[in-house]
Formats: C-alpha cells, sequence, structure tokens
C-alpha cells in the first residue's frame, strides 16, 4: 500500500482531497505539528512526504527508506537538507504558479502602505494627541516613481503590472533571467545592482536567500534618500540591521517586511521598533485563495511523481528523476 505522509496544516479542500486518497487505498498520515520530530516517527514507511516549512534534516532523510519524493507545500525549500536528499537520489518538487499573484498583491499593498505611513497615520487617530502629525506631510504619492524589481519572476512580473497601473515606471534587475533571456513586455532590465539603486524610489524584493545579504549597509547606502521597500522574499535577503539604520536616518522612508531572520522574531528585533515598519508574519502567499491551490498542487505532486505523471519542470533537482 502507497503509504503518503502530510506534514503541517492543509487548506481543507486539501484535507478533503485526502480523504479521496484514502478511499482510493492508499495510506495517509496527516499531522498538523510542524515541527520535525512530530512526523520524522512515521518516516520510515512513507513512500512520499508533503512538507510545509519546518526542517527536514540530513538525519530524518536516512530514516527515510522507502521515500520517492518530497513534495513542498510552496517553492521554497530553505529548511529541507538538499544536498542530503541529492545523495539519496530522492526529487524535490514545489508547487507551480499557485501564489504569486497573493505575493505580488503584499508586496503592492507593502509600497502603498509604507508610502502613506500607513502606521503612523493610524496612531495618529487612536492617539488623538498625535492628531497634528498628519501636517508634517510624511505621506506620499507612488505615481510617477521609480519601481525597482529586483527577482524578476512570476511575482515580480505580476507586480509590475499592477504597479503600472499606478503610472509607476518600474524597471527590473535580474542577472539570471537576463543571460537566460528576458520576458517580453515593457519592463527593461538593469545590469547592475548599483545602477539599480540610485535610479529606484521603491524597490520590491522577489528572490531567494543567498550566503549573505543581498542589501546590506553599502548598498543601503547607494540608494536615493527616501527609499521605500518591500519585501516578500525570504528573511536574510537585506540586512535587518542596516535597514534599522537605514529607517532611523530617513535614507529609507520606509519598509514592508512579510520575512525575517528568525521567524517567529524575538522581541529584540531592532525593526520592532520602528513605526515606519510595516511588519506581517510571514503571510504574502497565505491567502484562502492561494493556500487551497497550494494544498491541492502539493498533494497532486507527490502522487504524480510515484506515478510518473508530475510536470518535470516543477522538480527542483531534476538528476534525481534519472
Amino acid at each position: 500500500m502507497t503509504h503518503l505522509l502530510v506534514a503541517g496544516k492543509l487548506h481543507p479542500t486539501g484535507v478533503a482531497r485526502l480523504e479521496v486518497l484514502k478511499s482510493e487505498g492508499v495510506k495517509v498520515t496527516y499531522i498538523e505539528d510542524i515541527d520535525e520530530p512530530s512526523y520524522a516517527d512515521h518516516i520510515e514507511t512513507a513512500d512520499a512526504l508533503v512538507i510545509r516549512t519546518q526542517p527536514m534534516s540530513a538525519a530524518t532523510i536516512a530514516r527515510a527508506e522507502r521515500l520517492k519524493i518530497v513534495s513542498r507545500h510552496g517553492v521554497g525549500y530553505d529548511a529541507v537538507d538538499f544536498n542530503a536528499l541529492n545523495a539519496r537520489g530522492i526529487p524535490l518538487a514545489i508547487v507551480g504558479d499557485v501564489n504569486s499573484v497573493s505575493v505580488a498583491e503584499q508586496a503592492m499593498m507593502q509600497i502603498l502602505a509604507g508610502a502613506k505611513q500607513a502606521i503612523r497615520a493610524d496612531r495618529a487617530v487612536r492617539d488623538l494627541a498625535k492628531w497634528g502629525w498628519r501636517n508634517q506631510l510624511e505621506q506620499r504619492e507612488i505615481s510617477g516613481r521609480n519601481l525597482l524589481i529586483i527577482g524578476y519572476g512570476r511575482a515580480g512580473q505580476k507586480l509590475a503590472r499592477m504597479a503600472a497601473g499606478f503610472d509607476m515606471t518600474v524597471r527590473a534587475y535580474d542577472p539570471y533571467l537576463q543571460s537566460k533571456g528576458w520576458p517580453d513586455g515593457p519592463v527593461k532590465p538593469i545590469d547592475t545592482l548599483a545602477d539599480a539603486l540610485k535610479w529606484a524610489d521603491c524597490l520590491s524584493l522577489h528572490v531567494p536567500r543567498g550566503d549573505k545579504p543581498l542589501l546590506d549597509a553599502t548598498a543601503f547606502a547607494q540608494m536615493k534618500p527616501g527609499m521605500i521597500i518591500a519585501n516578500t522574499a525570504r528573511g536574510g535577503v537585506l540586512c535587518e540591521t542596516a535597514l534599522a539604520a537605514a529607517l532611523s536616518d530617513g535614507r529609507v522612508h520606509a519598509a514592508g517586511l512579510d520575512v525575517f531572520d528568525v521567524e517567529p522574531p524575538t522581541r529584540e528585533m531592532a525593526l520592532a521598533h520602528h513605526d515606519n515598519a510595516i511588519l506581517s508574519p510571514h503571510i504574502a502567499g497565505l491567502t484562502e485563495e492561494a493556500s487551497e491551490r497550494m494544498a491541492l498542487s502539493c498533494i497532486e505532486n507527490a502522487m504524480g511523481a510515484l506515478d510518473g505523471t508530475i510536470d518535470p519542470e516543477l522538480i527542483v533537482n531534476k538528476e534525481a528523476l534519472e
């Protein structure tokens, strides 16, 4: 009997799909907890694993004697020991284009909320002693501003179309995509990050986490004063300490962050003390609609890998298919 192990809570539509699989003779183990030990005890008999954001270590992978596919409920896989999977020849699948609209909308919200200083405006109403804040004219328009999109994949391209509706001028920085073949459309690439930062009034991040922050203190020094930043990508893409300093000295007018170096953040996180930082708990891709699509997609990928019907483009380590 095929054993599907699901680690992490799914949208009710996904849970209903699991019930259908059970009726078709699939053994399903569904665990809502999001820590590694909660599912590791079941990994030895699993043929397929659906996993959310919890870690998957080399030790757990070593116990997975029957495992043939790891299917991520999302597109990132930072918490999975990728090298250990490759060593075992186990493919890792991600979902397709199921949450890019949600992510792009979150980024657009961050840009607008930052320009309008939404948190300070809200506090000026709740604390009437601050009503006079309105006359400081910290609120800004985004119409006619330059928007830099760093990482011009699906979410970045959808954000570009949204920003065009606000009459923003949009350009993108994505060396990988530039070498591979730039998408058709009005958005043109900028060759270097330094040039891009000098040009932009606002920027939005849509890139994976690297070995070091892409936006560090040097990068912040290259920006125009008054930058507005949106980060729906990954914690660690920008240096939180450098951002906090830039928010304090005005180099950055406002920033929206949905992702952090440590999740959940600690009370000591410097950004928590800035009311020109709009913070959210890693929810950009967790709308009702996107969660439903992700749940169904990750289950489909898991079962498709077992019967050979999975779209190979959704496999991150394609060499494992061989």
